[in-house]
């Protein structure tokens, strides 16, 4: 494989995770290896079963996470940024193993402060040599953007949640 890029998934439209796994099970199916990790969400969303059950593709859950970061103690976020220190830690060393590493939700993670943007920066500069990388999230920094190859923004036109429509299993999560 030619040096990786890097693909950003990024908007307040539905669909970046969906993209994402839909190109992980893509580039498995074509017999390369995943290694799919999620910042920010809980075990109990749908596609991390199929990920689970689908040869090619290693899922590293992130640090639990209980509740909205906002509503946080600064220790429960302190404990929350050395876990997510942790976790990328874990990245870094299982990544080699892959040709396609995704980091849903990354960037959720980078702007709420639980990552550094220096440590995701190196981490990229590092890993992209040998994998393509992709990351998804809401509003990716300029030095994210100006290392990026591909850049999709999702863009929401409506959505039910603005009418009071909870999340849906399956469709939303």
């Amino acid at each position: 494989m030619t040096e990786g890029k890097i693909h950003i998934y990024m908007g307040e439209g539905k669909g970046k995770t969906t993209a994402a796994v839909g190109l992980a099970l893509r580039f498995a199916g074509s017999g390369g290896q995943v290694l799919f990790t999620q910042f920010l969400k809980n075990p109990d969303s749908g596609e991390i079963k199929v990920l689970q059950d689908t040869a090619g593709i290693t899922f590293l859950p992130g640090p639990p996470i209980s509740g909205f970061t906002w509503n946080m103690t600064e220790s429960e976020l302190g404990a929350l940024c050395r876990s997510y220190r942790d976790y990328l830690q874990a990245i870094r060393r299982q990544a080699g193993h892959a040709g396609l590493l995704v980091m849903d939700e990354a960037l959720a993670a980078l702007q709420t402060g639980l990552i550094q943007e220096k440590i995701l920066l190196d981490l990229l500069d590092d890993l992209k040599k040998d994998t393509e990388i992709v990351l998804t999230g809401r509003r990716p920094s300029p030095a994210l953007l100006e290392r990026a190859d591909y850049i999709t923004e999702m863009v929401k036109i409506r959505h039910p949640y603005d009418q009071g429509l909870p999340a849906r299993r399956g469709i939303e999560y």
